[in-house]
């Protein structure tokens, strides 16, 4: 420890002040909901039309609401709904399929 202490002494300059306004924490967001829906409407639109089964379109809608959900959370979601709407799509795709053949093989043994 040292025997000399050395002193400091604070100095303040003159009081300064800040304008704070809040920022809105996604800007033009009104604007974005209507470009949203439009592009949401749109990609629904075409896998809907794309499926051939009518027991689609409530689990691709579904899919839709979902990827609008996640997408509504990042700070850019007209980016990123496109690529997690495809991705819902393709777990929904292998889901059905998967449906399909666990119903095929129980219903042949029952069959026989």
């Amino acid at each position: 420890m040292k025997p000399d202490k050395t002193r400091l002494f604070a100095e303040f300059a003159a009081e300064t002040r800040f304008e704070l306004r809040p920022v809105a924490p996604a800007p033009f967001r009104a604007i974005l909901e209507n470009e949203f829906d439009r592009l949401k409407n749109q990609l629904l639109a075409e896998k809907l039309y794309l499926a051939s089964q009518a027991e689609l379109y409530a689990p691709l809608r579904r899919a839709a609401n979902e990827a609008a959900a996640l997408a509504w959370t990042s700070p850019f979601p007209l980016l990123l709904f496109p690529g997690l709407f495809e991705e819902k799509v393709a777990e929904l795709t292998l889901h059905v399929a998967r449906q399909k053949r666990i119903h095929a093989q129980t219903t042949e043994p029952m069959a026989a």
